[in-house]
């Protein structure tokens, strides 16, 4: 792909960018539809891969091969930035939602500080004073909420560059962005190192290996929706552990 890249920036040859953009197409794709779960009624598979499409033609106009990534990689980081964009841009969670998610997230801060270990969902139902499953079809409520992926736990509030661009680019900060990031992904992989075995095997192979929700569930012979209850649970525990590490 850098070849195809380098054809058409420094030679001007726009045949070379249309087959960037052809042989980038099953990655804009493949994301738009792992996304497609986060993103309102309103939305479709096309709306979302046409994000992606800009994100790609971004990545194409500001992609620097002396900065160390490869293009599909920092093509990757872009296109997932822009379909997030796309599904913030229409902001549909009901306020009754994002309480539940708070709610949820303080209990597992609370039970974690109490208990000392990352508590089981039995534990979180039973602080609540709810049966498990409740408890579960809340996380199915809130899921809509976990399109704050692990790369935006990871983004300092003062500092407008998501994670992904500090990844896709690491030589473009300057030291206190580099500390700062670094610091983060440290926090980042204390949080998931202390996540219970199925939740750590979940955000693995979704965000690591990149399979979608369905095929995780293959992999654990468990349905979507109880995929998509454990990958929440997951997300709310690494907030809320993540804000603890930050206030220590």
């Amino acid at each position: 792909m850098e070849k195809l890249w380098r054809a058409y920036k420094f030679d001007s040859n726009l045949q070379a960018k249309e087959e960037l953009v052809n042989q980038c197409l099953p990655l804009v794709k493949s994301t738009a539809y792992r996304m497609y779960m986060y993103a309102s009624p309103s939305h479709d598979i096309d709306d979302l891969a046409s994000a992606g499409i800009m994100g790609l033609l971004d990545a194409i106009d500001k992609f620097n091969p002396t900065k160390g990534a490869a293009f599909k990689t920092y093509a990757g980081y872009r296109i997932r930035g822009a379909i997030l964009d796309e599904i913030r841009a229409l902001d549909w969670v009901p306020r009754s939602v994002r309480e539940k998610a708070s709610e949820l997230e303080a209990v597992y801060a609370r039970l974690e500080q109490k208990m000392g270990y990352a508590p089981a969902q039995v534990d979180v139902a039973k602080e609540m004073g709810i049966p498990v499953d409740e408890l579960h079809t809340m996380l199915t409520d809130v899921s809509c909420t976990s399109m704050l992926a692990l790369e935006e736990l990871c983004q300092d509030k003062n500092d407008e560059a998501a994670i992904r661009d500090t990844i896709a680019d690491p030589n473009a900060v300057n030291v206190d962005e580099k500390l700062t990031y670094e610091e983060t992904k440290d926090l980042l992989a204390t949080a998931i190192d202390a996540l219970p075995k199925q939740e750590k095997l979940v955000v693995t192979l979704y965000y690591h290996e990149e399979l979608t929700m369905k095929e995780v569930g293959r992999v654990l012979d468990v349905s979507e929706s109880r995929i998509c209850q454990i990958h929440s649970s997951a997300i709310l525990r690494l907030r809320a552990h993540i804000k603890k590490l930050r206030e220590n």
